[in-house]
């Protein structure tokens, strides 16, 4: 069978390499971290990620905030980091606004998602005092205002619209269309709707409109697209009820680089055209420009992530690719079993080899679909050797979980070459912490 014609190592992403030949990552040698800390391993580079947050909050400048959607990843560390970047937060669950609460976290700059919030998360978004709750139905509004009415509390709150723009992403990440589970619907009038209901309710105070349109975002025009029906809403809301649009949230997505002929726009150009659409939309509907709030995640960690695995079994059979398992796989990365997510990679002890061979990385788990990169082309891969997978910083360890019984690995955050593990690695022993024998299975005799 004839080979395939290898392709050369990438600009992207870029190789910074020690005296060793071994790959650098915030300073840091690899084969260092992992000599001290073991694998699979979460790396992530603090700077990096600080320069994605001043990148945000200097493009925005005085028009609005930028909210970190906690989703991508979610520790008591990473949101200490957003809080010191002077960063609101964007939590979808009482869990994440919980680690919120216990790094430090404002609660007044934290606005709390989700389509089905249960009445403990509304609670906590009460007492807390939230700076936003952003409303995603009827059945939650209803709920919130009598919550908020026994609380005596006034709670500011956000409307989230489902505004028909279908951004072009891969359909489990696509939120923004009008079949979709999140918000009121836009079409059908549900958003005029649950605003003239909010108006009545004394114990709501309307802000704004929301929307999220998806996903790994490569292009701006989606967001110009939104913003310009969202203040279509805003200008028909006024006319029909005299109120104001204080606040457009119009959600996060912007892509990162996974692959290297991903070509995403920047943050300063995708901010620059969603503030100049919002700005443009408004004095042609004769209303006030909005406060704007943008929602990113992945790209403020995404490409700040590596995840480093050691070789195991490598396994060759003539004319077919090498299958090349490594020491994790779909526990700690999940995304391609879920949604066929590529990525790119190199041998952390050697980057700087050409290509020798065309293989597929999989993982150490009991499933045909643990893959993590199913074509890649790599350098004659040996038993022991180091995998850097780049861009794992979003989604990767917040999806992870503990499949076949494997403990999830260690994260640490690295700076100017220090390293410091802000997620311990988990123990067989920590498997067992939450399961119990009941009294009826106690052994006889």
């Amino acid at each position: 069978m004839p080979q395939p014609e290898l392709q050369p190592r990438t600009a992207w992403p870029p190789l910074v390499t020690s005296p060793r030949g071994h790959l650098v990552i915030g300073g840091a040698d690899a084969l260092d971290l992992v000599e001290r800390f073991g694998t699979p391993l979460y790396v992530l580079d603090e700077v990096a990620i600080r320069q994605r947050c001043r990148a945000y909050r200097d493009a925005m400048g005085d028009a609005g905030v930028i909210a970190y959607a906690a989703k991508a990843l979610c520790t008591t560390a990473i949101l200490r980091i957003m809080d010191q970047e002077g960063l609101w937060m964007d939590a979808v669950s009482g869990g994440e606004l919980h680690t919120a609460l216990a790094a430090g976290f404002p609660a007044g700059r934290v606005l709390l998602h989700g389509n089905n919030k249960s009445d403990e998360e509304l609670r906590l978004a009460i007492e807390t005092g939230v700076g936003r709750v952003v409303i995603d139905n009827f059945y939650e509004l209803e709920r919130l205002a009598a919550m908020a009415r026994a609380a005596g509390r006034k709670v500011p709150v956000l409307l989230r619209v489902a505004p028909g723009v279908e951004a072009h992403t891969h359909e489990f990440i696509r939120t923004g269309q009008q079949e979709s589970k999140f918000g009121f619907d836009l079409a059908t009038g549900q958003a005029l709707a649950a605003l003239e209901r909010v108006l009545d309710e004394p114990a709501l105070d309307w802000y704004g409109f929301h929307c999220h349109i998806g996903s790994q975002i490569l292009a701006v025009e989606p967001w110009e697209q939104a913003a310009r029906i969202m203040m279509d809403l805003a200008a028909e809301a006024h006319r029909r009820t005299g109120r104001v649009m204080r606040e457009l949230d119009l959600g996060g997505g912007l892509g990162i680089r996974y692959l290297p002929q991903d070509e995403p726009p920047s943050i300063a150009e995708t901010v620059g055209r969603i503030r100049a659409a919002v700005a443009a939309a408004a004095e042609e509907r004769g209303l006030p420009v909005p406060r704007l709030i943008l929602e990113p995640g992945r790209s403020i960690v995404g490409e700040a992530g590596v995840t480093l695995y050691t070789v195991g079994a490598v396994k060759r059979v003539p004319g077919l690719a090498p299958y090349v398992a490594v020491d994790g796989g779909m526990a700690d990365n999940p995304r391609y079993a879920l949604y066929r997510a590529l990525y790119t990679a190199v041998l952390a002890n050697r980057p700087l080899d050409e290509p020798a061979e065309r293989v597929c990385l999989v993982g150490r788990y009991c499933e045909s679909g643990d893959i993590l990169i199913p074509q890649i082309d790599l350098p004659r891969v040996e038993p022991g050797d180091v995998v850097a997978v780049f861009s794992t910083g979003a989604y990767n360890y917040s999806m992870s979980s503990q499949y076949n019984r494997f403990p999830r690995p260690a994260m640490v955050l690295v700076r100017d070459g220090e390293a410091e593990v802000i997620v311990e690695r988990e123990t067989y022993d920590d498997l067992l912490r939450h399961d119990r024998i009941p009294p009826s299975l106690a052994r006889e005799g």
